[in-house]
Parts: structure tokens; C-alpha cells; sequence
């Protein structure tokens, strides 16, 4: 099969200064793709700020002959993501990939956390997705073309000790995926998510360095480059780390119809184990399949 190539495409990459962004940005114009750098460069908490990082990434990109343009806009400031975009526009015309990556991290038990730094972590992480989203969407419509990767955590799949507030954000990037998906379908716009496991400076004080020697983030970008191809699926989450990868996906029991007469807590209690059984689960791609499934039981199906 040929190679995966992005010639003549353009590309935002948000948080894209260090690590996982820088990567993916450095992967995508080594493929011909033109970049957009975007990176805050604020601290890892996302307090201060300064445009130094992505300017470097421009300067590495350039260096491999590859067309880059630096962004210091924050994914949170609609005025910030609105020029991010018409700069795009105005140096190259057309927008096809969006890789929202930007991230922060306020790590605190629920019991600790300040209601200020859980609205934060939200803000950037998952209106810090949906907004850049919502500004290219209908430039990849008017295309009819667009993949979108946005960047989804086990934290929010699985959960993780002390961070509810970054859970939560990351949790709700694929509710808002599984809904963009059913919308882009026919304007072959596509959105999955990317579920690392990386060394970056959200992850150095978290692990020894002979484990974050072997989760390096270029070991991620080849499933995000692939996410980005014109052969991209779309509403999958893929996990990534080590050189390994998987589908992580939201499953359904097939589960037990109990009836309308003598319904109570107590039916629901005894029957918990036919409610549960695994065998027959299904991964929906629309909700609408859940209640299709609920009116076959109903049915007596």
C-alpha cells in the first residue's frame, strides 16, 4: 500500500509546542502537510503564556523544508481561536485536519479541589476542543472534507484518583465526539480521539524514567497521523502508548425486558445479574440504537 501523505493539506495542531502536539505537528509536515503551530505556552497548571514554543516548532518544521506558521492563541478565547482560523485561511485557503491537543492539570482530590480549578481544567480541555471544532467546522463542510482528532485520556474513560475535574473534561470529549460524528458523516468530515499514554510534562513526576524512556510521544503520533489520513474511520477511540495500540469503546449489556406489571427496585435488585451479563454486549454508534434495542425487548425479541 502507499504511503500516508498529506500534500496540499493543512493542518492545526493546538497545544503543539512540546510534546505530544509538537510530534504530531513535526509527523504531519514531514508528510507534506502545511502546519499551524498552535501552543499558549503557559506553564503546565496554564497559568502565564508566550508564543516562544511554537515559534520553535515553526523553526523545526522549516528546517525539514515543511511550511509552518506559529499560534499563540488560547483554545478557550473565542477571539483567539477566531484569528487562529482566519489566519489559516488567509496564508493557505483551506483547513483539513484539526488535532486538539492543548491541555492543563490542576490534580487535587475532589474533596480539596476549588470549584475555580474545576471550571478551569473543563474550559480548556473540553471547550478548548469544541471550540476550535465549532471554527473549522463548516470550512470542512463547504470541502466536504475534514478529520478532526481531539484527545481523550483513560482518566475520563476509567477514572483516576485526584483528578475528577480533568476526568470529567476528558470524558465529555466523546460525548461530544459521538454526536460530531453522526453530524460530519456526510460532508466526509471524520472525528475520533486519541487516548495516550506519553512522557510529557503532564506525566514526567508520575513515573521513573526507564518506564518514560519507553513512552516516548512519537510512539503516539503514528495512530494520530493514521487518525488524520483520508482513510480514517470515524467515532473511534484509540489508545496509544509504548508502540502499542487498541480500541477502547462504551459497551451495552443485552440485558432483561421486566415488564410494566409489578415493576420495583426489588425486580431490578434480582434480576441484576441477567442485567449485567456480558455475553451479547454491543458498542452503539448512534443512541438511537439503544432505544431500538428496548422496543425489540419490549416486543418480546
Amino acid at each position: 500500500m502507499s504511503d500516508i501523505r498529506f500534500d496540499g493539506k493543512v493542518a492545526i495542531v493546538t497545544g503543539a509546542g512540546g510534546g505530544l502536539g509538537r510530534q504530531h505537528a513535526l509527523e504531519l509536515a514531514r508528510r507534506g502537510a502545511k502546519v499551524v503551530v498552535n501552543d499558549l505556552g503557559g506553564s503546565m497548571d496554564g497559568s502565564g503564556g508566550g508564543s516562544e514554543a511554537s515559534h520553535a516548532v515553526v523553526e523545526e518544521i522549516k528546517a525539514l523544508g515543511g511550511e509552518a506558521i506559529a499560534n499563540g492563541s488560547s483554545v478557550t478565547d473565542d477571539a483567539g481561536v477566531a484569528r487562529m482560523v482566519k489566519d489559516t485561511m488567509d496564508q493557505w485557503g483551506r483547513i483539513d485536519i484539526l488535532i486538539a491537543n492543548a491541555g492543563v492539570l490542576r490534580d487535587k482530590s475532589f474533596s480539596k479541589m476549588d470549584l475555580p480549578d474545576f471550571e478551569f481544567v473543563l474550559g480548556v480541555h473540553l471547550l478548548g476542543t469544541v471550540k476550535p471544532t465549532k471554527a473549522v467546522w463548516e470550512i470542512m463542510r463547504e470541502q466536504n472534507y475534514g478529520r478532526i482528532v481531539c484527545t481523550t485520556s483513560s482518566s475520563g474513560l476509567y477514572g483516576n484518583f485526584g483528578q475528577s475535574n480533568y476526568g470529567a473534561a476528558k470524558l465529555g470529549i466523546i460525548g461530544f465526539m459521538n454526536t460530531i460524528k453522526l453530524e460530519g458523516q456526510k460532508n466526509n468530515v471524520h472525528i475520533n480521539a486519541v487516548s495516550p499514554v506519553a512522557a510529557t510534562r503532564m506525566t514526567e513526576g508520575l513515573m521513573p524514567p526507564a518506564v518514560l524512556e519507553k513512552l516516548k510521544p512519537e510512539y503516539v503520533t503514528p495512530g494520530v497521523v493514521y487518525l488524520c489520513s483520508e482513510e480514517a474511520p470515524t467515532g473511534c477511540i484509540l489508545t496509544a502508548g509504548a508502540g502499542a495500540f487498541a480500541l477502547a469503546r462504551i459497551v451495552e449489556t443485552e440485558g432483561v425486558y421486566l415488564g410494566e406489571d409489578g415493576l420495583s427496585a426489588e425486580e431490578v435488585r434480582d434480576n441484576w445479574a441477567k442485567i449485567t451479563d456480558e455475553t451479547g454486549q454491543k458498542a452503539y454508534f448512534a443512541g438511537g440504537e439503544q432505544g431500538q434495542k428496548f422496543f425489540r425487548k419490549m416486543s418480546g425479541g
